[in-house]
């Protein structure tokens, strides 16, 4: 299990003069990362006098120092716990562990940031043998005191003591069969009693211990355990997906208990002040009758809309509604709230900023700036990057038909399409080895996050939109539909049964967690549209009028380019012409060239492939009129376009085996086998590659070269404003840049004399993707009119790291044990390929003071990658179509970052 790390500074036990408890009276909405998210919001609500049941919040710092103690409450902090249960038993007028009137407590999680269902949470403790006999006489319903009693003791043996909640749910369902019932509300207390009693056998026997009948003793374990939760794998693997950090560390609330499971005027919700999946300003949420909370939060029941409340208890729901509002406009934002109902009264639990997908986030923020609540930029800074990936989901092919099998809800957005898997760590299995899965629960479970991760969606059985699967998907914009009734699982047979129909384990099967539709095969999907909707060009018109950086992409189809450019882009900073060479017209000519023994031969192949290129480049430049697009010269080996040397190996030996050697066949493929040993090397990503070609082959690049300029000139005198650059790989000192600039503006100047044509600018750079060439960036200037930054290979080249090789083999085990923070090939490493760069910038513009710079590796398109790109004052970042957005508004966000930082600096 990893570590926490704790700040250097901090020393085991109790700094002088800190606070490791506040009372809820005591914090505010400002301590959030002391006392957590849910601990700010109970503050918060309390000072507002909102209706919160009492409680107190050990802080994170607390937290970090139980693990730099052993994982073991840090001396001190039982005292202090004891000072407040005394301080809460005196307020509450109750008795902890008192049999005439128990005070019974929560004992829930917080971090500083939600993170729903990844830690733990324990309700009803407090009591035990005697309490409960306490609990059922003051209320005068035994039943819901041992159903109270069984919760507890079924928590506390799950999560204290880890054991497997199987066996638990085993009993309850043998005792609704021997009471002939179908409901958990239907047992009858005797039938919560003998179920009590089989519990505590099951902790005897599985953890060899008794279930603890002293009050302090469960509280004390249910703390650490509630602190032991922060590094769960599951935990873990929720912090690694969204890039939280390790050493913030849980705060644990203690809350007196208030009860939804004391009969049909009680129960419990969740509700958002607004539609968390698309953004519509409505009351959106559950709520279940006789109920405590996790029943709606782990799916146990299927909840009823929280709209039915004000049928059943209208005055509660008014009040409700009341408090929701007042809560919206306090925060500014979007709600999640938790709430209990104990015998027609309205207890608050929980209010926090919620989640949301992407559509919802963008149209809130929107909807909030017009509804005067917000800023502009306060509405761009709040809508996450990233998280505009979601609104590009994939949907179900419209000529696809389908009979649906089944229908559940639609709690989380797009289609998905895979082979059912039923749990999560065969959907990691499986998805490391490349097959695309949906996995299939009863109902997820916190421990099955990394398995959600892996999955192209999720489908469960049970729970509602604000279940564990439902939030968790949608805060990783991954399709769920949930509450899939007509669903049942055999995990024995590893089979499923929908509507009638059993499928097997790896199986085909489609969800639209847009419409809740369950169909039992694969379906074809249709990626999303390239075209902006309304409301999302309105909130990126915002971005582009905030930003500094200009967003290009990176597109080698005039396609890619229209998509692009429908998408926001303002220019093409990558085109890659070697992909224009494997078309089944071109790739025999390409070969033809490669095997030419003579730079005539080689020229004449090169002659044929030239209007190939034309018109490659026509198009896309056609398709980008009036912006810049920027064309790389062959870039990779040219073995690559030659059949592996293995199979002609086996090919040549059959033929010879066959025809003889005198054959014609034989002696063509034994003379393409010859040309691939020749051209073979033990480390072709640093050998005969980029500019080496164009400088040991220059008729190579001034094919191309020519190619570029017939396509700008013929589109020019159609009136098209064609404008290309043209992009020298791989440079890594001044002659290599003087020899391939001066080809290339030569022949761009004879190729203008050819066509007759006049001359128009057309720039010739250099991609910068060697460390030496970040070092010598001011001799390079010198001669290239602008730099584009080829993150992927600079990656490569500083940290030794091969990235077809690395991201499959030590990457995941180095991410593990945190010798690297990121995967670098996913955001950039700014202390070593970020300081290349930032030297090769100073430098470049040192000599060239108006040198145009840009990136162009995969990092264009990761937000944080684009705020690094920003504070090095580049001019662009080129990213792949689909990510454009996400970078027009990272830019706007790091320009709104950096305004903040200078007006923060001009204030002190």
């Amino acid at each position: 299990m990893a570590k926490v790390i704790a700040p250097a500074a901090a020393v085991s036990g109790k700094v002088p003069g800190a606070t490791w408890i506040y009372r809820f009276e005591q914090g505010s909405a400002s301590m959030r990362d002391l006392l957590g998210g849910k601990g700010a919001g109970l503050a918060e609500m309390t000072r507002a006098g909102l209706p919160v049941p009492d409680g107190f919040t050990i802080t994170t710092e607390a937290c970090l120092a139980f693990y730099r103690n052993a994982r073991a409450l840090p001396p001190g902090l039982a005292e202090d716990v004891r000072a407040h249960m005394t301080i809460l038993e005196r307020n509450t007028g109750k008795s902890f562990g008192g049999r005439e009137n128990p005070l019974l407590v929560s004992v829930r999680s917080g971090a500083r940031v939600s993170m729903p269902g990844m830690m733990d949470t324990i309700l009803n403790l407090g009591l035990n043998d005697q309490t409960v006999e306490g609990l059922a006489a003051l209320t005068g319903n035994a039943r819901f005191a041992w159903d109270a009693y069984r919760r507890f003791v079924q928590m506390f043996g799950k999560v204290v003591l880890a054991l497997d909640g199987e066996h638990f749910e085993h009993v309850i369902a043998e005792r609704k069969r021997a009471e002939g019932v179908k409901s958990d509300p239907e047992l009858s207390a005797e039938g919560w009693r003998a179920v009590v009693a089989a519990f505590k056998d099951i902790i005897a026997r599985e953890s060899g211990a008794a279930f603890p009948q002293d009050v302090y003793a469960q509280l004390f374990r249910a703390i650490e355990a509630v602190f032991d939760s922060w590094n769960s794998k599951r935990a873990i693997d929720y912090r690694r997906f969204n890039k939280f950090p390790d050493d913030w560390g849980t705060a644990v609330n203690v809350v007196s208990m208030v009860f939804g499971n004391m009969g049909d005027d009680s129960g419990t919700g969740v509700a958002f002040t607004r539609n968390p999946s698309t953004g519509e300003r409505a009351l959106f949420g559950e709520y279940l009758t006789n109920a405590q909370g996790e029943d709606v939060v782990a799916g146990i029941r299927t909840p009823m809309a929280i709209a039915e409340l004000e049928q059943r208890q209208p005055g509660v729901y008014g009040q409700f509604i009341e408090i929701a509002g007042k809560l919206e406009r306090h925060y500014r934002d979007m709600q999640d709230m938790e709430f209990t109902v104990e015998r027609g009264k309205l207890y608050m639990l929980q209010t926090r900023s919620g989640k949301r997908a992407a559509e919802a986030a963008v149209k809130i923020a929107l909807d909030m700036v017009d509804e005067g609540l917000i800023s502009r930029q306060e509405a761009l800074r709040r809508v996450g990057a990233e998280s505009l990936n979601q609104l590009f989901h994939a949907r179900i092919d419209p000529r696809e038909h389908f009979e649906v099998a089944a229908t559940g809800l639609n709690a989380s957005p797009g289609a998905a399409t895979g082979a059912i898997v039923l749990d999560a760590d065969t959907a990691v299995a499986w998805a490391a080895a490349g097959r695309a899965v949906v996995l299939v629960r009863e109902e997820t479970a916190p421990d099955d996050v990394h398995g959600m991760i892996s999955a192209q969606g999720v489908l469960t059985a049970k729970g509602g939109a604000t279940s564990h699967a439902a939030v968790v998907a949608r805060g990783m914009g991954k399709p769920c539909v949930a509450g899939c009734e007509e669903l049942s699982i055999d995990a024995r047979a590893r089979t499923v049964t929908i509507g009638g129909k059993t499928l097997r384990e790896g199986d085909p099967i489609t969800i639209d967690g847009t419409s809740g539709r369950v169909i039992l095969r694969g379906l074809t999907l249709i990626p999303p549209p390239s075209e902006l909707p309304a409301w999302l060009a309105r909130f990126l018109g915002w971005a582009d009028e905030a930003r500094r950086l200009e967003v290009w992409a990176n597109a080698d189809t005039p396609e890619d380019a229209r998509r692009a450019r429908e998408l926001g882009a303002q220019g093409i900073g990558l085109c890659r012409t070697e992909h224009m060479f494997f078309g089944e017209d071109r790739l025999p000519i390409v070969r033809e060239m490669i095997l030419s023994d003579t730079p005539e031969a080689r020229a004449q192949a090169l002659e044929r492939l030239l209007p190939f290129q034309r018109d490659d480049f026509s198009g896309i430049l056609e398709a980008m009129a009036g912006c810049t697009v920027t064309i790389r010269l062959l870039d990779p080996p040219l073995h690559e376009f030659l059949p592996p040397y293995e199979d002609l190996l086996v090919e040549t030996t059959e033929l010879r085996l066959r025809y003889g050697e005198n054959d014609a066949r034989f002696l063509e493929k034994q003379r393409i086998l010859e040309r691939v040993r020749q051209l073979h090397e033990q480390n072709p990503m640093l050998g005969f590659r980029v500019c080496r070609l164009g400088i040991v082959y220059p008729e190579i690049y001034a094919m191309q070269v020519r190619a570029i300029v017939q396509a700008a000139v013929g589109l020019r005198r159609r009136g098209v404003d064609a404008r290309p650059a043209i992009m020298i790989p791989g440079v890594g000192n001044l002659r290599e840049m003087e020899f391939t600039a001066e080809h290339a503006r030569a022949t761009v100047a004879k190729t203008f004399e050819e066509l007759g044509a006049e001359a128009f600018e057309i720039q010739v750079g250099t991609m910068i993707e060697l460390p030496r060439a970040c070092m010598v960036a001011d001799q390079l200037a010198g001669v290239a009119e602008f730099f584009s930054f080829g993150t992927n290979d600079l990656t490569q080249t500083t940290l030794g790291y091969s990235r077809d090789d690395a991201e499959a083999s030590f990457i995941p085990r180095y991410l593990e044990l945190k010798i690297l923070a990121e995967d670098p090939f996913q955001v950039l490493d700014r202390e070593g390929v970020g300081a290349l760069m930032r030297i090769g910038a100073e430098r470049g513009r040192a000599a060239r003071a108006k040198l145009k710079i840009g990136i162009c590796g995969e990092h264009g398109g990761e937000p944080s990658s684009v705020a690094f790109c920003d504070t090095l004052g580049l001019d662009y970042v080129s990213c792949s179509p689909y990510r454009v957005p996400i970078a027009r508004l990272a830019a706007a966000q790091a320009a709104l970052e950096r305004a903040g930082k200078r007006e923060g600096a001009d204030q002190d």
